[in-house]
């Protein structure tokens, strides 16, 4: 169960937070990430299966926890927006290969924007948010 769980969770960090991806590569620190994850959700996990839930359900359940913190996805929340905002850049940068890395690098450009908004599952949906967000991504395509 638990290294099940840890390949899902990576799976999921690799789609929807690769900046965190890299972080961790950078660092050496995915497997004590992914053991941390996994063992603070173990108990629940234990818990299901002892009331008898089938093991799509609990491994569903234990991601849902261990991502909660990683939710909303700012990589996703950007990429989404330049592929809605600015689709020439997306398409060129797809084409080219770069759009995660530069996707994970304009993360880094709007940190304050996400933080003086407190981006959250609440207000991901902020217009002023969002302009904000294009602006800086404007300024740092152009």
């Amino acid at each position: 169960m638990k290294e099940m769980l840890k390949e899902k969770l990576w799976a999921y960090i690799i789609i929807n937070n690769p900046d965190l991806m890299i972080s961790l590569e950078e660092d050496h620190s995915v497997r004590q990430y992914l053991d941390t994850k996994v063992n603070e959700v173990m108990p629940l996990a234990e818990q299901l299966l002892n009331e008898g839930e089938p093991h799509y359900i609990i491994a569903e359940l234990c991601i849902n926890a261990m991502t909660e913190d990683l939710r909303p996805s700012r990589y996703q929340y950007i990429r989404t927006l330049l592929e809605e905002e600015f689709p020439q850049d997306y398409e060129r940068l797809k084409e080219n290969g770069t759009l995660t890395y530069e996707v994970v690098n304009l993360i880094a450009v709007c940190e304050q924007v996400f933080s003086d908004f407190d981006f959250n599952k609440e207000n991901k949906n902020n217009r002023f948010l969002k302009y904000a967000i294009i602006g800086q991504v404007h300024d740092y395509l152009a």
